[in-house]
């Protein structure tokens, strides 16, 4: 509550009672720290060598991840500049899948550079302007170490690169050559829209018993047990309207007399089931996806027509569906034509792992296919899942983008030391900005030395001498020295890089920028421990809470 004085010492109240009020370097402080913890935490994960996060939730389940973006997303955090740095990581989620922790602990470094920097007085202003230039200069040099290539053998080494320390140790060759065939498979024309690749994950069997299936697998199994479990020369049906009588619209009452006419009734309800089958079957359908509900007349008639029925498809699945096999999905039943049906090689349905799955196998071409990921727990097929998306995702943007750099810290290096250069060519104190800028950004290979177990400044010392020579050097962190990081297969999208260093930078300047933080008494309920450290108002007012 905020008082001031007003005519004949009237109080005027600004704030409600319990509202926190965090003022200049107060505010500045406490959000850069909060930026630093969550960086923090994120940072031991980083890297073929990083650690895992066990996160339990309020109910007891479980996750088990070194995925970045899965640990912030399970973390309850409250702290809203912290929050701010969970956007940078689902960000980088949704637009390349992989390089989350690094986007995190650039952006942590950057805000405790900055830290030091404020502590010089230098204004944040300044600061932030530093940075910006700074990615702007660092987008530049990455452009210049980046080379082309999308050809398939730099595919499986870039998905190689993302599984790599993600649970998938041992499988990650096989695992990377269903990736790249699956994203080659979907591919249009130079673009990709990673939703045509569906994930259906199973525990109970090993990793190496994944597989890529031309087509789509469906959860759910055929209505009505007399129909075939499997179909070869499949012709499919797709169909978004329910197979049944529809109720009438307004209320209405049928008067019967006679026993006579209620039996006519009911055969006319079931000549207009059977006539509804009858134009499945004469349209040549012999397998019918329906996003709706089949009655169970309905049910009997397409079994004894031996037609393979599945009830109420997700949207999502009929899509797939229809992008594997070319046919159409049908909203009225009496449009359906042959020219509606889609083709495949075999529909059958199988157990695995317990439950029963429609298999949709051997299509021409398909647009869209499936990733059957299986592990040996739930928790394990969980993480293989994660890693198996990122991979997607790197190698997604490879192909859309065909532009890759070296992995093992090679690339930050080689931009830092850039960016050190072209920080003794600026004037003025933006110049320290972009010198922090850079060497927040040797923080990468930092990690994964440390994670390594090996000496981060003699790694650090290392890189830098061997950039002299090659910009491709970076650390090999299974040998503990420094290597050529193409030749090792250590390779990673620009995109990846490209997004990290852009991110982690506007989140770094926006935060940096903040100097009032008020908090109303609805975002939690603040104490007097939450007050400690709290400027006061200018001028010798009380503070306001």
């Amino acid at each position: 509550m905020a008082q001031l004085g007003g005519q004949g010492g009237q109080q005027v109240l600004i704030l409600p009672e319990g509202t926190n009020r965090f003022l200049g370097r107060d505010a500045q402080r406490m959000n850069i720290l909060a930026g630093k913890v969550l960086a923090e935490t994120v940072r031991t994960t980083l890297g073929p060598k990083g650690m895992d996060k066990m996160l339990v939730d309020s109910l007891g389940d479980i996750v088990v991840t070194n995925d970045g973006v899965t640990i912030l997303k399970e973390m309850d955090i409250e702290h809203p500049a912290a929050k701010m740095l969970v956007e940078v990581a689902k960000t980088q989620e949704d637009e390349v899948g992989d390089g989350t922790t690094t986007a995190v602990i650039i952006a942590g470094e950057l805000l405790k550079k900055a830290e030091g920097l404020l502590d010089m007085d230098i204004h944040p202003t300044i600061v932030a302007m530093g940075y910006r230039q700074a990615a702007e200069k660092a987008q530049e040099i990455l452009n210049v170490i980046s080379i082309d290539a999308d050809d398939r053998d730099t595919l499986l080494k870039i998905a190689m690169t993302a599984m790599t320390g993600k649970g998938t140790e041992k499988a990650r060759e096989p695992l990377a050559r269903l990736v790249v065939g699956a994203v080659k498979q979907v591919e249009d024309e130079g673009e990709i829209d990673q939703d045509h690749i569906k994930i259906e994950k199973k525990d109970g069997a090993t990793i190496d018993d994944s597989a890529l299936v031309q087509g789509v697998i469906i959860d759910k199994e055929r209505v009505h047990p007399g129909m075939p479990s499997k179909v070869d020369d499949a012709r499919i049906a797709l169909l978004n309207s329910a197979i049944e009588v529809k109720e009438t619209e307004v209320d209405a009452e049928i008067r019967i007399t006679d026993p006579s006419q209620m039996q006519a009734f009911i055969e006319q309800e079931e000549n207009m089931i059977k006539g509804m089958v009858d134009k499945i079957v004469d349209a040549g359908a012999n397998v019918l996806f329906c996003q709706k509900g089949i009655d169970d007349l309905a049910q009997h008639y397409l079994a004894k027509a031996g037609v393979m029925a599945v009830r109420r498809v997700k949207k999502s699945d009929m899509e797939k569906l229809g992008k594997a096999t070319q046919a159409s999905v049908v909203t009225n039943l009496d449009d359906l034509t042959v020219d509606d049906l889609g083709e495949a090689g075999v529909v059958r349905e199988r157990k695995i792992s317990g439950d029963e799955m429609i298999f949709v196998e051997g299509c021409k071409d398909p647009k869209a296919v499936t990733l059957l990921v299986r592990g040996s727990t739930e928790h394990v097929v969980d993480e293989i899942e994660r890693a198996v998306e990122d991979a997607i995702g790197v190698v997604a943007a490879t192909v859309e983008d065909g532009k890759v750099v070296a992995g093992g810290g090679a690339a930050e290096i080689a931009i830092a030391r850039g960016l050190k250069e072209y920080a003794d060519t600026i004037s003025g104190r933006e110049q320290l900005a972009v010198a922090a800028f850079a060497e927040a950004l040797e923080v990468v290979p930092k990690t994964l030395a440390e994670n390594a177990g090996l000496d981060s400044i003699d790694s650090l010392v290392d890189l830098r001498a061997a950039h002299e020579k090659s910009i491709y050097m970076g650390l090999d962190v299974f040998k503990g020295g420094v290597t050529d990081m193409f030749k090792s297969g250590v390779i990673e999208p620009r995109r990846v890089k490209k997004q990290a260093i852009q991110s982690a930078a506007e989140a770094a300047e926006m935060i940096l920028r903040i100097d009032d933080v008020i908090a109303s008494s609805g975002s939690g309920k603040p104490g007097p421990e939450d007050m400690e450290g709290m400027g006061g108002m200018p001028g010798g007012m009380p503070p306001m809470m």
